[in-house]
This record gives structure tokens, sequence and C-alpha cells, in this order.
């Protein structure tokens, strides 16, 4: 079954929440990231940046699938 989430009367699958999240939290680490001296030395940072948001929206949808479905369950 694919959740779904209610925001503003609108049901929007959570994959696609926990997506624009993880861009979100992307666009926000991008300038910690650049400050850091090996960030220079990678041959394509923008593969990184591809990297840190597979990881945190899969992160997102594992936390929101281990928490938020027993609390909702409950």
């Amino acid at each position: 079954m694919i959740e779904e989430i209610h925001l503003f009367g609108i049901y929007m699958p959570a994959a696609l929440a926990w997506g624009v999240v993880s861009i979100v939290l992307v666009y926000l680490l991008r300038e910690p990231l650049q400050r850091f001296p090996i960030y220079r030395l990678l041959w394509h940072p923008s593969l990184l940046e591809v990297a840190l948001f597979v990881l945190l929206w899969w992160g997102l949808s594992f936390l929101a699938d281990t928490f938020l479905h027993s609390w909702l369950a409950a």
C-alpha cells in the first residue's frame, strides 16, 4: 500500500514529501560542505550531492516508516 500524507486538503505520496525535504536539506548542506578542503578535490562534486540526496531520502523514508507508522497506527 502506498503511504499518503494529507497536507492542506491534498493527498500526496509520502515519498514525494520526503524527497522534497531531502532536496531542501541538500541545498542547506551544500555551503557548509563546500568549506571543506576535500570538497575541492572531488572529481564531480555534484555526484556527492546526488549521493547525499539519495541517502537522506532513504533515511527520512526509513525513519518515517519506522516511527510515524507505529505512531499513526496507535
